[in-house]
Formats: structure tokens, C-alpha cells, sequence
């Protein structure tokens, strides 16, 4: 097999020697458009029309790290705790409802943080209906009578976030508890071990692998939440951005945050590689024995059908009954011609996405293919840093030389012509389009790259022989061998671009909103029963990667189910 990949190898380097490579191009290409929104962040940031690095870092800066530090560190130890915890219950032990809650406890990862918080803000406020019943069986009348905790708050802002994040988590350490060996099970027990130090001593340190990876995509998650951070007023580093742009008119200082924002992505993604740098572990024989489950009784049943049901609870199944109460309540008047037009707007744009998505990452990944050269791998990994970019930084990192081109062309064309152009680029669906393809291009390119690897290269070779080039190689074999990936990486991307606020908020045009976007400005300002229908929507469309990731799991671990 290796043999025939470095034979195909050896052909195409031949070929590219004689020749152009246009797969090459394409993917350098890609790599360097990529890039630029990066790059203009840290140009502008570094060479701003007014600098005010010195005034941030005396007056709201601090603010802005700290509060981002106690963020990162909230949610990160929540969602570990609900993450891990339910996922070595559902996994190793027996209890009432466990099948259930194996798939169940991935359904919050449909529902975005910003719709959660207004859920439970709506829910909890003093207005709401808990407050008032509690009044109602307490006899109390004003807000002195009692004490009720302030869920608009850093600490409401960090359950709300964790709420919706930990499937990451739970997804990842559950895979890794099932993949482990049956015999050091086994073994942990005739040593000895209980159930809890078994999992403490030897389940969890060979899962840290997996929990490490959730936990740098949850991190990644909460720097980049604006919506939630936003309504509770939290002064994250995201939220900076917005208030140093559009609050202080300062666009060189909102990239300053933003370098700053990307810095400490970076430090997250260094921190989780050097973490699992000398993990090694590798599959035994017993890989697909059965794995020997603890059985549940008395307060121990209970306690663990409650710490499945809370967060299943609170993160999906709340929400959704009390959106689908208030989009029931106010339909007549949230269905309407702007509803619809809206719905469409994210429909078509969100598709586009994906599509374009899926069309680079094919691209990518079969040049990737036919090309075993060091600097091609790098500029298709470098192709997926978007995905690290939180919205608010790549929006502005699109604004940025989006703006330079329309204003260079409106120039020269006034210059010459005495015609004004406008803008061309900027303020655009094209400045969004763009955005979400760069920020979700390593979704679409990951998902094709993977499946593209699951085809033999002899199928190459047989290709050739039959005398078809490259391009058709590609569309009539490859193609239909990983349309499954295919299909799966265009509809993940459809979700988290329906999903996406911060970029959209910042580039799309006036008068034109998604669902994301309708959503916050009638929750912002306290209406959310009218965009209880948006918000439904919005849930019910990202319930479909929620469904493929369950059946994904419980098809690779089948032959352990018990």
C-alpha cells in the first residue's frame, strides 16, 4: 500500500516538475486568503491611526483579561465536572434511563449560549414567572423580602456557557472510556481499586487525552461567545472589541484586543498539544471486549439519574419547552413576510457556506493527496486556523483589507472616471460569506480529509491506467466514494454558520439580518417571546449534527455496547 502512495507520489512530483501545478496554486492560494484576515489584524494593531494601547491597559483592559481568565476558568472547570462525570456514569456504571442519557446528553450542544441566556434571564428575572410564583406562595411583595441570585452575572454568565459546552467534553472523554482496555479494568480491581478509585486512578489519566481536546474547544467556545457576555453585561475580551469600536469609534484599538484575544487562543491550543505531547496509548487485543459495568442501587441509582437529568434538563430540554410555549403563544405575530425573508436570508447564506466550504476542502485535501510535499501540509493546516479565530477577530480581520480595496477602487475610479464605486466588498453578504468560510473551512476540509484518506491509492493507479487525469479522477471515483463525509462536513458547517452572531453582527449589510442576528437585537431588548420562533429554529436545525455525532459514537462502539 505504501509503495503504491509513493509511486502516485513520485508521479505528480515529476509531473509539477514540468509544469504549473494549478492543485498547488489552488492550495497556496487558499492558504495566503486564509491567512489575510490574520495578518490584518496584527498590521492594524500594530500601526494604528491613533494609539490607545496605553490607555486601554490603564483603564479597561485588566478588566477585560480578568474577566476572560474567570470565564475560561469557570466554564472550563464546569463542563469538565458535568463532562466527564456523565460520561463515566453513562459508560461504566448501571443505573435507570443510561441509554437514554448516552445520547441525550449531547443535545445541548444544539442550542447556542446567547439563546440559553435569554431563556433562563426571561425565566428567572424578577418579572419572571419563578420569582413571581415564589412571591405568590410566600406572601411576599417586593424584591426585599427575599434574597434570589442575579443570574445576569459573571457567575450566570459561566453556568450558562457550560451549560451548552460541556458535550465537547462528554463527547470526547466518553469515546475515550470506551476505547479503553477491558484487562486494566480488570486488573484495577483485583488490586483492590472501588469503582471511584478505578476511575480516578486509571480511567481518567488515560482519557486526559480526549478531555484535554474538549476542553481547548470549550475554551476556544467561550472566547469567542459574544451574545451571552453581552446580555449579562460580563466585560469579556469579545465584548471589548465591540466597545472599543462602535462605543469609542477606535478601530485600531478593537485589534489591538483582538491580537490579544488571538494570543490567548494560541496559549490554549500550545497548552492542550504540550498536555498530550507524551500521551501514547495504543490499542490492545481486548480493544472490543465487553467492558464490565458497575451496577447502581439505592442513593447511588438516584444520585446518578439526577446528575444526568440536570444537565439535560437545564441545557436542552427547558429551553426548548419554554421557546416552543412562546413561539406557539406568538405566532400569528412572529410568522410574517420579515420572518420569512430573514429565515431565508440565513438558509441561503448558511448554504453558500457550506458549499463553498466543502468545494475548498476538497480541493485542499486532494491536493494534499496527490502531492506528498512538506510545504503543501503546512499551508493546508495553516488553511485551518480560522476555526481558532473567535467571530469578533475575524470579522475584523475581513473588514480591514475588505475596506483598503473599496476605498482604493472608489478612489482611482473617482480619479479617473469621476464615478464613485461604493462599496464593493465591505458592508457586503460577500463579507460574510467570506467569513464563514475561513472560519469553518477546517470543519469542511477535516471531514473530507478523512474520508478521502479511507481510499485505497491503488484506485488512483487503476484510474491513471484507464487514462483519466487528475480532475477526473477526483469526480468520477473519489467523489462518490466520500460523498458520506462529504455530506457530514457540509451539514456541520450549515449548522455552525446558522448559529454564528459575532462576525455577522459586525459585517452584514444594513438592512439585512439572519436568524442569529434577529434573535439578539429582540432579546437585547427584552422581547424574547418575539424571538422565541428564531431562536426554536435555530435549535431544531443544530439538532441534526447532535444526531449524527450519537449514532457516529454508538456505531464505533457497538461492538461494546452491553
Amino acid at each position: 500500500m505504501s509503495n503504491t502512495a509513493s509511486i502516485v507520489s513520485t508521479q505528480h512530483e515529476a509531473t509539477s516538475h514540468r509544469h504549473i501545478n494549478p492543485w498547488l496554486l489552488t492550495a497556496f492560494a487558499i492558504a495566503l486568503l486564509v491567512g489575510l484576515p490574520i495578518a490584518s489584524v496584527f498590521w492594524i494593531a500594530l500601526f494604528p491611526e491613533e494609539n490607545i494601547w496605553a490607555h486601554l491597559a490603564d483603564t479597561v483592559l485588566p478588566h477585560y483579561v480578568f474577566t476572560t481568565l474567570a470565564l475560561l476558568a469557570g466554564v472550563g472547570g464546569l463542563a469538565i465536572l458535568i463532562g466527564v462525570g456523565t460520561a463515566w456514569l453513562v459508560t461504566m456504571c448501571r443505573f435507570p434511563g443510561r441509554r437514554f442519557f448516552e445520547w441525550a446528553l449531547l443535545l445541548p450542544f444544539a442550542v447556542p449560549a446567547y439563546v440559553i441566556a435569554y431563556v433562563y434571564t426571561d425565566l428567572l428575572e424578577y418579572a419572571g414567572p419563578v420569582q413571581g410564583l415564589l412571591r405568590e406562595l410566600f406572601g411576599w411583595s417586593t424584591a426585599r423580602d427575599y434574597w434570589f441570585p442575579d443570574i445576569r452575572t459573571l457567575g450566570g454568565a459561566i453556568i450558562m456557557l457550560a451549560l451548552v459546552l460541556y458535550p465537547y467534553i462528554y463527547m470526547l472523554a466518553r469515546a475515550s472510556f470506551l476505547e479503553q482496555s477491558a484487562n486494566i479494568q480488570a486488573a484495577s480491581r483485583t488490586l483492590g481499586c472501588t469503582p471511584w478509585q478505578s476511575f480516578y486512578r486509571v480511567s481518567l489519566p488515560m482519557a486526559r487525552p480526549g478531555i484535554a481536546v474538549g476542553l481547548s474547544l470549550v475554551s476556544m467556545e467561550t472566547i469567542n461567545d459574544f451574545g451571552t457576555v453581552d446580555f449579562f453585561a460580563v466585560k469579556s475580551l469579545s465584548a471589548g472589541i465591540y466597545d472599543t469600536w462602535l462605543n469609542m469609534g477606535n478601530l485600531g484599538g478593537a485589534a489591538q484586543i483582538a491580537s490579544l484575544m488571538l494570543v490567548f487562543v494560541v496559549m490554549l491550543i500550545t497548552v492542550e498539544r504540550i498536555g498530550r505531547a507524551k500521551q501514547r496509548q495504543y490499542h490492545g487485543a481486548d480493544r472490543y471486549r465487553e467492558l464490565v459495568s458497575y451496577p447502581l442501587n439505592g442513593a447511588r441509582k438516584a444520585a446518578a439519574v439526577t446528575a444526568c437529568l440536570i444537565p439535560f434538563a437545564a441545557g436542552f430540554l427547558i429551553p426548548v419547552l419554554v421557546l416552543g410555549y412562546y413561539a406557539w403563544d406568538n405566532f400569528a405575530y412572529s410568522w410574517n413576510d420579515q420572518f420569512v425573508t430573514i429565515a431565508r436570508n440565513s438558509f441561503l447564506l448558511s448554504a453558500s457556506a457550506a458549499a463553498v466550504a466543502c468545494l475548498i476542502g476538497v480541493l485542499l485535501a486532494y491536493t494534499k493527496r496527490l502531492n506528498q510535499r512538506r510545504s503543501l501540509a503546512i499551508a493546508v493546516n495553516f488553511s485551518g486556523l480560522g476555526y481558532a479565530m473567535p467571530g469578533a477577530v475575524l470579522a475584523i480581520g475581513v473588514l480591514i483589507p475588505f475596506a483598503a480595496f473599496d476605498n482604493a477602487l472608489d478612489s482611482f475610479m473617482r480619479e479617473s472616471f469621476g464615478i464613485s464605486t461604493g462599496l464593493l466588498l465591505s458592508g457586503t453578504t460577500f463579507a460574510v460569506l467570506f467569513a464563514y468560510v475561513v472560519r469553518f473551512l477546517a470543519i469542511a476540509s477535516g471531514s473530507v480529509e478523512s474520508s478521502l484518506a479511507k481510499v485505497t491509492p491503488t484506485m488512483d493507479m487503476a484510474a491513471r491506467s484507464l487514462g483519466l487525469n487528475s480532475l477526473q479522477t477526483l469526480w468520477r471515483v473519489h467523489l462518490p466514494l466520500i460523498r458520506g463525509g462529504l455530506m457530514t462536513g457540509a451539514l456541520v458547517v450549515f449548522v455552525d454558520c446558522m448559529k454564528e452572531l459575532p462576525a455577522t453582527l459586525i459585517l452584514r449589510p444594513f438592512n439585512f439580518d439572519t436568524l442569529a442576528t434577529h434573535v439578539y437585537q429582540f432579546a437585547s431588548d427584552e422581547m424574547i417571546e418575539e424571538a422565541a420562533l428564531g431562536s426554536l429554529l435555530i435549535v431544531l436545525v443544530g439538532l441534526l449534527p447532535v444526531i449524527l455525532l450519537s449514532r457516529s459514537i454508538a456505531s464505533a462502539n457497538g461492538a461494546r455496547k452491553r
